[in-house]
């Protein structure tokens, strides 16, 4: 598991030391740096599975693009360079020390230092070369094997995601990933839908297989929900049949509600994760009624509580309490969920506070020191509709 990522002078951090839990919720205001840290991550990813010998790390690729270096470099006190630092329950601490002109569409790797079991340091010139980003020694050891698998294995579900389509097109099975828009759910499901799912995450009385079990999790955001996938005859695609209740024959998704082409590539990628996969998700709550935002946080608490690694984005304050319920009702420990509201730099700096703050939870799914724009909106609005504010 990652249990910590810290970056500097990258996009609007000058420095950001943030720990991370089996479920880690990102809140806050618009363009405070949420998403930013999972752009870290997924730019380690991305050119992981682009290069594999890479000595640059790849700033646009087909998963993300973010233009030149002066698009990612922070402009208050960074100049031509910063770095991204993780910390690995298995590998240790690595950190990667990145350089590049302002309008360069790439970064120079400077140095990649490896704290922990396996100690190294490369630069450019060493005699062993970079693998996977992590110097030869490092990539070749059991600890270095498992990071890697996990950043270039890792599915992130980004906060546009494809909707309804007609047919969707086949991809290669041996990358099993739904793709970044959902694209390739259907995909993953027909090829990889007689996989099992990890036994914590069973419904019960539906076949323990991925096909069935996602259609199982589906019902439960969308009772009655069944699906059909069909093969086009000739064409590398499939259609997607779906319906809610059985007293209708299957639709086209585009008849069925959006909310539905939403959930189902996260529902699909959370049950064909393995324990230790990392599992990135901005905005769950897309389209999804408030009950079913809260059932996306009890989900989500569920999915981490059986060992896959899921960092969530969102500005839902449903899905939040979906995790304090699951919190309360023991589907996870308190422990290992973490919750983090980030501010705009400008106004942290302003007011003199820390720009991300993280609130605690306890036992019963309460909250300590709930930051002023935490997920109080509802809270000032019915305030100023009672006359008190």
């Amino acid at each position: 598991m990652i249990t910590r990522v810290d970056l500097r002078h990258f996009k609007c951090f000058e420095a950001l030391k943030l720990p991370l839990q089996r479920l880690t919720l990102l809140s806050g205001l618009n363009a405070s740096g949420k998403s930013s840290v999972l752009q870290a991550l997924v730019l380690l990813h991305q050119t992981i599975r682009e290069h594999e010998w890479a000595q640059r790390l790849l700033l646009n690729g087909p998963a993300l693009r973010l233009g030149a270096v002066r698009d990612v470099i922070d402009h208050v006190s960074g100049g031509r360079d910063l770095s991204l630092a993780l910390e690995d329950g298995d590998a240790g601490a690595v950190a990667w020390d990145l350089v590049g002109d302002q309008s360069a569409m790439s970064l120079s790797i400077r140095k990649v230092q490896v704290r922990g079991r396996n100690e190294a340091v490369w630069r450019p010139g060493e005699p062993h070369a970079l693998h996977q980003l992590l110097p030869e020694p490092v990539a070749s050891s059991t600890e270095g094997r498992s990071l890697a698998r996990r950043l270039r294995g890792m599915t992130w579900l980004a906060a546009e995601r494809l909707g309804p389509r007609d047919i969707y097109v086949l991809d290669s099975p041996e990358l099993p990933l739904v793709g970044e828009g959902g694209e390739s759910a259907a995909s993953l499901l027909y090829s990889g839908g007689d996989e099992r799912v990890a036994i914590p995450l069973l419904v019960e009385g539906a076949p323990p297989t991925l096909l069935r079990q996602v259609e199982a999790r589906m019902g439960e955001f969308f009772p009655g929900f069944e699906m059909d996938l069909t093969a086009v005859p000739r064409a590398n695609a499939v259609t997607l049949g779906v319906r809610t209740s059985r007293h209708t024959d299957f639709h086209r998704p585009g008849h069925t509600g959006f909310g539905i082409t939403q959930v189902l590539p996260i529902v699909v990628a959370t049950l064909a994760a393995k324990p230790d996969d990392l599992v990135l998700i901005e905005n769950p709550e897309v389209h999804l009624h408030p009950a079913g935002q809260s059932r996306m946080g009890v989900f989500l608490a569920e999915v981490a509580h059986a060992g896959v690694q899921v960092l969530v984005e969102s500005h839902s304050d449903h899905v939040l309490n979906g995790i304090r319920r699951a919190v309360k009702q023991g589907r996870i420990s308190p422990d290992a969920a973490a919750l983090y509201f980030f501010r705009p730099r400008h106004e942290a700096d302003a007011s003199r506070v820390a720009q991300v703050e993280s609130p605690s939870i306890d036992n019963d799914g309460n909250i300590t020191d709930w930051p002023p724009g935490f997920f109080d909106q509802f809270d000032q609005d019915m305030s100023y509709l009672a006359g008190w504010g």
